[in-house]
Formats: structure tokens, C-alpha cells, sequence
């Protein structure tokens, strides 16, 4: 088994059993709460859920079980929370962002039909070079592909995945172009750079955190406004010649528009609890997430922000789905 999975093992069989010292209010009710994942399993979002079924079932005073759903880029586990009924007991792992950016012939609205529950975290992606690649910082990157316009390739997890928007974003910044190769997932994407297929890829950070450390390698710079506390080393694209720049990921839990309010406050308060557990947080930050929870209103206006800012750049980038 290899660390990283051995860790996770571990990670999930500790926060299952841990003991979690909680005030538990009036349960909803004896229903189950189902916590969809639009991933398989074994995925970041998927083990997340897992590591937080348990106290967040505690918290609530209810079973809370874990449910996978992956494919079609997430519509099929999107469209199981649209056509649930309005009152709480069917989550989403994940936001509809993305498919509020390019797609427009849904079976669902992905902004009307969904409400806002909290976000537990945010994770910026990160550029890294396989160590044939001769550069050793961004502003090198970019003179590189400045002097062979088109020729450097790089890959990510998907066409028009949010890394995808985050890889055309930072080339108009930076006025360069570099080929886009497709991967079905990070993990794939990753690995076509540590076996030297591709040279460049962007990420999250739980995919290269090993291979980083085992120089097989580079990593040159992460999109968040702050230096990831799990690659401390490693500059900020913003502070790597492109002010201003900054591009993240948050981990969000969703649920079926007019679900009560009341509702979708006690269920945020207490995702928002089980993010701040000292198990919680460690898991997080392992994987290269940033805790810092906020509630329903403040990720519903995010949300918004995000939709028209990445579909303007999909407009600009001529990325479509549809």
C-alpha cells in the first residue's frame, strides 16, 4: 500500500471512530442524510465526506451515509440533489459552478435549482514541471514558452474543468500559449508528467505532494494568494510577476433550492463545526486545503462572483461543452 493511501486508511479509520464532544440539538428527523460525492470513490471530495460522515451524524443526531455518483462531469450526482425533495436530507459534495459556466441544455438549472449550504475549504492549484523541464520558477516558465510560442504542452484534470480556466487565465496574464492535454481525473494528469510524457501540469495539491518531495517533480508555483502550508517552499503565481492573480478551489456542500431556511442553517453551523475539528483540519490541510469555513449567504454570493467571472474567461478562451 502505498503513503499516501496508507494515510488516508488511517485518516478515515481515526476520524470514524473519534470521539467527538458535541451539544446535539432536536435531530431533523429519523430520516438518512445522504451526502453525495460526483466522484468515484477515493478521490479528495469522496474521502473528505467520509472522514466527516461521522461527527457530522453526531452532530445532528442522525445516520449521515456517504453516496457516490460520478459521471457525466458531475450532472448525474447534480441532478439527483435537483430532483430531490426540498428539505435538506440530500447534499451535494461540491458546488455547481462549473456547470453554471458551460453548460446551458441541463435538465436543471445549476444556480435556481440548488441552494448554498457552507464551504469547509479552500485549495489553490499548483504549476509543476517534470525535472526535464529547464526552468525552476514561474517567471522561467513563462520565458520558456514565450521563446517556443505553442510548442511546451501541459496537462490537467479535464476540458473545462475549473484548472483548465485557471491555465488559460494565467497565459492571457502572462501572454503565452502551451498546449492543452486532457486528462480523466488528476491522478492521470499528474502522472503523465511524472512519467515525462508531458511536461507541465496544473493541479490540486494532493496529486504531487509525494512526487514533489521525491523530485520526480517540480513544483514552481501555487494560484492562492498565500503560500500552501504543505508546499511552504513554493511561491504564489501572484508574487511570481503576475499581481493580482489568484484562483482557488472550495470544498462546498450544496442541497435542492427552497429547502427552509432553518434547515439550511442548522446544517451549515454544524458542517462548519466539523471543519474546525483538530481531525478534520489535519486531514484537510494534509491534502493541501486552506480551512476556513463560511456559511450559506457568504458561499451563495461567492458563487455568483465566481459564475460570471469564470464565464467571462470561458467566452474569452472560446471554451464550450454544449
Amino acid at each position: 500500500m502505498n503513503t499516501c493511501l496508507s494515510w488516508w486508511v488511517t485518516a478515515c479509520m481515526l476520524a470514524s471512530g473519534a470521539a467527538v464532544a458535541a451539544s446535539v440539538d432536536q435531530p431533523l428527523s429519523s430520516k438518512v442524510v445522504r451526502l453525495v460525492v460526483p466522484f468515484p470513490p477515493g478521490g479528495v471530495s469522496d474521502l473528505m465526506a467520509r472522514l466527516m460522515r461521522e461527527p457530522l451524524s453526531r452532530g445532528l443526531g442522525q445516520k449521515v451515509v456517504v453516496e457516490n455518483r460520478p459521471g457525466a462531469n458531475t450532472i448525474i450526482a447534480a441532478e439527483a440533489v435537483a430532483r430531490a425533495p426540498a428539505d435538506g436530507y440530500i447534499l451535494l459534495m461540491g458546488s455547481t459552478v462549473m456547470l453554471a459556466v458551460l453548460r446551458s441544455n441541463l435538465p436543471f438549472d445549476p444556480i435556481r435549482d440548488f441552494a448554498a449550504v457552507a464551504s469547509l475549504g479552500t485549495q489553490p492549484f499548483a504549476w509543476s514541471v517534470h525535472p526535464s523541464v529547464p526552468v525552476r520558477s514561474i517567471e522561467e516558465l513563462i520565458a520558456l514558452a514565450r521563446a517556443r510560442p505553442g510548442e511546451l504542452a501541459y496537462s490537467t484534470n479535464g476540458y473545462g474543468t475549473i484548472q483548465h480556466l485557471t491555465a488559460e487565465l494565467f497565459m492571457a496574464r502572462a501572454g503565452i500559449s502551451m498546449k492543452h492535454v486532457v486528462f480523466q481525473g488528476g491522478v492521470p494528469s499528474v502522472m503523465a508528467v511524472v512519467g515525462g510524457h508531458v511536461g507541465v501540469v496544473l493541479s490540486g495539491i494532493a496529486p504531487i505532494v509525494d512526487h514533489v518531495r521525491s523530485g520526480r517533480l517540480r513544483a514552481l508555483a501555487v494560484t492562492s494568494s498565500r503560500r500552501s502550508a504543505v508546499l511552504g517552499g513554493v511561491p504564489t503565481v501572484m508574487a511570481s510577476g503576475l499581481p493580482d492573480f489568484e484562483m482557488t478551489g472550495r470544498l462546498s456542500v450544496m442541497t435542492k433550492a427552497a429547502t427552509p431556511k432553518a434547515t439550511i442553517d442548522r446544517l451549515s453551523a454544524e458542517l462548519m463545526r466539523v471543519a474546525l475539528l483538530p481531525e478534520i483540519k489535519v486531514s484537510m490541510a494534509r491534502v493541501g486545503y486552506e480551512v476556513d469555513p463560511v456559511g450559506a449567504d457568504e458561499l451563495a454570493a461567492d458563487i455568483l462572483i465566481k459564475v460570471e467571472r469564470l464565464k467571462q474567461l470561458a467566452k474569452a478562451a472560446n471554451i464550450k461543452l454544449d
